[in-house]
């Protein structure tokens, strides 16, 4: 998948991309409001040598303050200064505890040691970095004070001046440390914006990984790449279809188009074999064979074909029920010899139906009879068109028996619904059994943004022309509209 096919994805699924980026963004926000906020208060310390006011003491006195300091830093955080301080303030913690909630460094080429300490409550956190501190401080004086042993006294000597040993460094606070005013964790503004960065990067996911596990044909132009058959036609979704299945004759919705590009296909597409008897069928149920089959019928009857629709879906019959027709007699009467096809047939408009008639026990067997065949002759001697509505290829055996009587087929694939496998696997059946497969209709399409066919034939939108604005044309008065058709 490309670049510019994922991002037709994602605009396709962008209600999986918005519900990932709202749990995302949701989590984000309530860990931020149930997560304790987390105070730190920061201390810093200043490491400074004893060393006499001579410039050359005082350099060699900074440049071991500098050299020390790192070391200094990592005495922070051991038991000799947070033992002390969990008995100071009597904690309710361990050393080691603390110890990981203190952080210290020492900034390069100085001789300060910042020190942070991080608690859930202000006041306290400022009270232990500056007990930390001050603990810290005595310890590295202590560690830096030298042990004295003088050894034995030589004869005739007297020790004068008792002085005690000192620490060659002093630590001093430049910095206390004070109540933070406001907490470093959570950062509500951060957590947001990681939230939406990762909902949108679950929703990239989840797409990318739908789309690749999804096997179903999107566009009219993929089931064309998969499948060498000529697409005939792409009718667009209507939610009011399965209230009104039947397309006005007359009118100029995107249906209605849709279907007489259907039938102008399917009569340019085989001119030198056109055929007489077409079943219209599907993979599995409800991918609007039957509503292409009705509709395709009410097209050509509209161009003043003579045509008869057959109802040969003997387990579900719907021919009937969508023109408001009689069920209990049709096809299977014939079939069985209980009356002849003009004694059943009925007509709608100027479209003949022969309804399927009574639901048998083997519709397979009846379909692929020899009567059937006796009887699609013989409708195809009286009508110039017959489109017979069948039952879905891959439950049921019924339609390749009966499709081998026919002249052609049409194999409606339903839009993000049908999948390669099951469109491969019902051409190959038609094909296993010498069918001719006419070609593809994609139904349920989604409707092109817009409107497709414009104004053009649509009188209500058309103004009247005025008659001394074509003097040419005298007979035209404001009363007489165009056919809207070229």
């Amino acid at each position: 998948m490309d670049l510019h096919g994922f991002l037709k994805a994602l605009a396709r699924r962008w209600p999986t991309v918005v519900a990932c980026l709202v749990l995302a963004s949701g989590a984000a926000l309530a860990a931020t409001f149930l997560v304790t906020p987390v105070y730190e208060a920061r201390t810093q310390l200043f490491v400074a040598t004893r060393s006499g006011e001579d410039s050359a003491q005082l350099n060699q006195g900074q440049s071991f303050s500098q050299a020390r300091v790192q070391s200094y830093a990592a005495i922070v955080t051991t038991r000799q200064v947070t033992g002390p301080v969990v008995k100071e303030l009597r904690l309710r913690t361990t050393p080691e505890e603390l110890a990981s909630r203190i952080t210290a460094a020492a900034p390069l080429n100085t001789v300060l040691i910042d020190i942070a300490v991080r608690d859930t409550t202000p006041k306290r956190a400022a009270l232990i970095a500056n007990a930390v501190a001050e603990r810290f401080s005595a310890v590295v004086e202590r560690l830096e004070t030298p042990r004295q042993n003088p050894g034995p006294v030589p004869p005739g000597k007297v020790l004068t001046g008792g002085g005690a040993a000192t620490s060659p460094v002093s630590l001093g606070v430049t910095q206390e440390a004070v109540p933070p005013a406001r907490p470093v964790s959570p950062r509500p503004l951060l957590n947001l914006s990681a939230g939406v960065v990762a909902g949108l990067l679950l929703g990239a996911g989840v797409v990318a990984l739908r789309e690749n596990l999804d096997t179903t044909l999107k566009t009219s132009e993929a089931l064309s790449e998969f499948i060498a058959l000529p697409g005939l036609g792409t009718i667009p979704y209507d939610k009011n279809a399965p209230r009104q299945p039947l397309v006005s004759t007359d009118g100029h919705s995107k249906r209605a188009e849709a279907f007489r590009k259907l039938r102008t296909n399917l009569q340019f597409s085989q001119v030198d074999d056109p055929p007489r008897i077409i079943v219209v069928t599907s993979s599995v149920p409800g991918e609007g064979k039957t509503n292409t089959s009705v509709n395709l019928a009410l097209s050509l009857a509209e161009a003043g074909i003579s045509t008869c629709l057959v109802d040969g879906d003997l387990r579900r019959p719907c021919v009937a029920a969508a023109f408001g027709l009689v069920q209990d007699a049709g096809l299977t009467t014939v079939l069985i010899g209980q009356a002849r096809i003009e004694d059943v047939m009925q007509q709608s408009g100027r479209l003949a139906v022969l309804a399927a008639g009574a639901v048998p026990p083997n519709p397979t067997e009846l379909l692929a009879s020899a009567r059937m065949k006796e009887v699609l002759h013989e409708l195809a001697d009286t009508y110039e068109v017959v489109i017979v509505d069948t039952a879905p290829l891959l439950p049921v055996a019924d339609t390749v028996g009966l499709a081998s009587l026919t002249q052609g087929a049409l194999l409606v694939v339903r839009a993000a619904k049908t999948s390669r496998d099951q469109v491969r696997t019902a051409a190959a059946s038609l094909e296993r059994v010498g069918v001719r497969i006419l070609g593809t209709v994609f139904s349920m399409a989604p409707a092109p943004k817009g409107d497709l066919y414009g104004t053009y034939g649509r009188y209500s939108e058309l103004p009247a022309p005025r008659a001394s604005a074509f003097p040419e044309k005298a007979g035209i008065t404001s009363g007489t509209r165009g056919t809207g058709r070229k």
